[in-house]
């Protein structure tokens, strides 16, 4: 389904060519003067340059050209050669009634050429509780997952686990020196016990402290290593413990992505490349790729004297040294964090074969990266240009800091979700919403509340910018929050049973008021945000169309009286548009992984 704005473009683009002019340069946009135009094309200021013509004389010829044009109402030249395009109520309202009769995507379009997608993202690590810094992983890599498969794309959300590093082989010596562990510390093949030696707790108690005494006791370390190097190699009692492990904290993990509405095609963690790890080692050898350095194995990603420009984060680009190697077998015989990633690309490439890998990680990780991609590139593992990795600023307290608890701990993300809920009931309270409510439906509405609010306050900002936490602004039922689009949702489904209550249902849309023109024109501005946030990977354009749209809603509603309007067309119009808007709202909030309760 084509959009005005697109359609328009078209329109002008013809007119331009008409007049010599490349029509590449027609580009039609958002008017800047609302109260001027709905649209405006400003190319015949670069084109009179290119051309040594008067701008305005162009922009004149060219208008005069798009005059006929049935779906506008006027076609005006402005200031040194300002096209302006107004559209007329007719075609506002015949675009309205395409967006409300397109009950899949509400007025967006899919991608020409499908792709097969993998996204990675949440990256949680076995027996490490979830913290706010996986929050927004979590809800970034949804939102883009929900994105691509809306505009056509097949797509595997991959959870991706830490689950085969240097941590596994602490929590085995450190299990075992409790003797928890004594019938999987064996030699043999088994059998072992089915029953976990280790709670959850155990787990979460016994990692913090391996991991500081690795780095003050240099023969726990050691042992840590040997362990972490005989896991890999296949110690049946190793592969058994682990395997609790991992059966343990993915019941937790579980617990947590549920609650924020995140789901996941594939669970697999570092461990599932291993079964081609050989075959990489192998090939990495044989095609000389992987060298000697210093007692390890590593993979050059950089050409010789190679630099490359880096951006600073104050904007600044410098030049900076390429990329160092990429350590694939440390010194100690272990697979590395680098290694598996580089495996799990092969893996993909053979299990799935995608087009393309995304990888919504923190920015902080962009190196290892992009020596990863480098490496995989050289092997011939992946097409080039086939894997992305997006980069996230971070959540942060008032300080400007990552976010801490009082106390300067990490709050875990279990903590996290039951303080936003408690803080929805209390906003539900306060606003006299719910009160009527079964407490059942009460408390599914506070949950619901409270992941809006997370959600919207995290996605309404740009991917590669940082954010402060502020959960009293975030759980606001005014202004720019994800509880403010729960309550536009709840109003028009409250207006709609109403008007079926009353035996009114929507009809064939008018456009007449300004407040329908500009909800109309909200309506139809959807497409062009949807293509932009997959175009860029950037979920908040999605959450700025559905604000925008729940803004023109509210000034509609303010406007233009719905079951009291003067005769049953208009009520049926008027209801139409609201259904339209009711749609369209919460497909964009879907997007973004936000569900609306249907009442307050």
């Amino acid at each position: 389904m084509t959009d005005l704005r697109t359609d328009l473009g078209e329109a002008v683009a013809t007119a331009f060519a008409a007049e010599g002019v490349d029509a590449s340069l027609a580009r039609v946009t958002t008017s800047d003067r609302p109260d001027l135009a709905d649209f405006q094309s400003n190319g015949a200021l670069a084109a009179a340059k290119a051309l040594k013509a008067n701008p305005r004389d162009l922009a004149t010829r060219v208008a005069s050209r798009l005059e006929s044009d049935q779906r506008l109402s006027s076609v005006e030249v402005a200031g040194p050669g300002f096209i302006n395009l107004k559209v007329s109520d007719a075609a506002l309202a015949s675009r309205a009634q395409a967006v409300a009769n397109d009950a899949a995507h509400a007025g967006a379009s899919g991608v020409g050429s499908p792709r097969k997608v993998v996204i990675d993202y949440a990256g949680p690590n076995v027996a490490k509780p979830m913290h706010v810094g996986h929050l927004r992983s979590s809800i970034i890599g949804e939102s883009l997952k929900r994105l691509f498969r809306f505009r056509g794309d097949t797509v595997w959300g991959d959870a991706h686990f830490g689950d085969w590093g240097f941590q596994m082989g602490l929590l085995i010596v450190a299990v075992g020196d409790e003797g928890k562990a004594d019938p999987f510390l064996s030699e043999g093949d088994g059998p072992f016990p089915a029953d976990s030696p280790v709670t959850l707790d155990d787990l979460e108690r016994l990692y913090p402290q391996a991991a500081a005494r690795a780095k003050e006791d240099v023969a726990f370390r050691d042992r840590a290593r040997k362990a972490t190097a005989e896991l890999q190699a296949g110690r049946p009692g190793y592969r058994a413990l682990w395997a609790h492990f991992v059966a343990v904290s993915r019941t937790a993990l579980e617990r947590e992505f549920g609650a924020l509405g995140v789901t996941f095609d594939l669970w697999n963690g570092e461990s599932d490349a291993d079964p081609v790890m050989a075959e990489m080692i192998a090939h990495l050898e044989t095609t000389g790729l992987l060298v000697e350095d210093a007692g390890a194995r590593v993979v050059h990603v950089a050409k010789p004297g190679e630099t490359r420009k880096k951006k600073l984060p104050d904007g600044t680009v410098i030049e900076a040294p390429s990329p160092p190697p990429l350590l694939v077998i440390s010194s100690e015989g272990s697979a590395m964090y680098g290694t598996t990633d580089l495996a799990t690309i092969l893996d993909r490439r053979k299990a799935i074969d995608p087009d393309l890998i995304l990888y919504v990680v923190d920015e902080r990780q962009a190196e290892h990266f992009e020596q990863v991609f480098r490496a995989a590139y050289l092997a011939g593992y992946a097409p080039a240009g086939s894997l992305d990795h997006l980069g996230f600023g971070t959540m942060n307290g008032p300080d400007g800091k990552p976010f801490k608890t009082r106390a300067g701990g990490v709050l875990k993300l279990h903590d996290l979700i039951t303080m936003a809920v408690d803080k929805a009931r209390e906003r539900l309270r306060e606003a006299k919403l719910g009160d009527d409510l079964p407490p059942a439906e009460f408390e599914a509405t506070a949950h619901q509340v409270a992941v809006a609010a997370l959600k919207f306050a995290d996605l309404s900002n740009s991917r590669t910018t940082s954010y402060v936490f502020d959960l009293d602004r975030f759980m606001s039922f005014e202004g720019k929050t994800g509880p403010y689009l729960l309550y536009q949702a709840v109003r028009i489904k409250s207006l709609l049973r109403k008007g079926a209550d009353q035996g009114a249902t929507p009809g064939p849309i008018v456009i007449a008021e300004p407040a329908e023109r500009d909800l109309a024109l909200t309506l139809d501005a959807f497409a062009q945000a949807v293509t932009e946030a997959y175009d860029k990977r950037m979920p908040h354009v999605v959450a700025e169309h559905a604000y925008r749209l729940a803004q023109a809603f509210s000034k509609f509603y303010a406007a233009c009286p719905v079951l009291i309007a003067p005769d049953a067309a208009t009520v049926a119009s008027r209801l139409a548009l609201a259904k339209a808007a009711l749609d369209q709202l919460e497909s964009a909030l879907d997007l973004l992984g936000i569900e609306s309760p249907e009442r307050m």
